[in-house]
């Protein structure tokens, strides 16, 4: 489903001076996988998706979705996206921004109606969305971000921090969402801090460190916990703190 081949990346902070946030990435993901995305704060996880979802290109290297260049859009009619820090109009109710969000995606007046019902009910948010988002708490307003991500059914998911501002409540609704997503065949790319979650969730990870792809390979062939994995992974890449 997703194929980062050979990819670099650099940000240009001045005419002088440049940063590398990307060297070399080479990854992938399959289809019908629910996939984690680990690393130190500026590693370039951020970046990785920003370049998956073509919000920015590479300096050189391929990226590829279902087969197809990231930066065509077809390609990325299928995705729905989870930023890290969502924005949503707060003077729209749920039921109103979920319309809107359908409309974008082109669907019918129908399908959104009976889609969003779905999502809002999933998501314990049926009660709420008649009321501006304005007033939701940081839970709500993220479980109303992951129902606009997920309201024209994406064959991708690409959920950036998804467990933010989540009480037990929430948390447990998105486990299940998300392993509800993998039963139907959908492919999850996670991107969290939370190790235990990625732990739990994911059927394989990708340590990022310093732009380069430090170790990728199946939960469930670990030989050791997730987070002393990543933990010497960090340190074999030779930072000496975590950020």
């Amino acid at each position: 489903m997703i194929e980062f081949n050979d990819v670099h990346k650099t940000y240009r902070l001045d005419r002088q001076k440049k940063v590398t946030a990307l060297t070399s990435l080479t990854l992938s993901v399959s289809s019908q996988e629910v996939f984690g995305c680990i690393g130190p704060n500026g590693a370039g996880k951020s970046t990785t998706i920003k370049l998956l979802l073509d919000l920015i290109r590479p300096d050189s290297g391929s990226i590829t979705i279902n087969g197809h260049p990231a930066n065509n859009e077809a390609s990325r009619a299928r995705v729905g996206y989870l930023p890290e820090n969502p924005y949503i109009y707060d003077f729209l109710t749920a039921s109103e921004y979920l319309a809107y969000s359908g409309r974008l995606s082109g669907m019918s007046p129908a399908a959104i109606k009976l889609r969003s019902e779905e999502l809002l009910t999933k998501l314990k948010l049926d009660q709420a969305a008649k009321r501006r988002i304005s007033g939701y708490s940081k839970g709500m307003q993220q479980r109303t971000a992951i129902a606009a991500a997920l309201i024209h059914d994406p064959e991708l998911v690409v959920l950036d921090e998804p467990m933010s501002g989540l009480d037990p409540l929430g948390r447990k609704l998105i486990f299940d969402l998300i392993a509800e997503l993998k039963a139907g065949g959908k492919t999850v790319f996670i991107s969290s801090h939370v190790l235990t979650d990625i732990e739990r969730l994911c059927d394989r990870v990708g340590i990022i460190v310093q732009g380069s792809l430090r170790y990728q390979g199946g939960v469930s062939e670990l030989t050791l916990p997730l987070e002393e994995l990543f933990l010497q992974v960090v340190a074999e890449a030779g930072l000496s703190e975590v950020k």
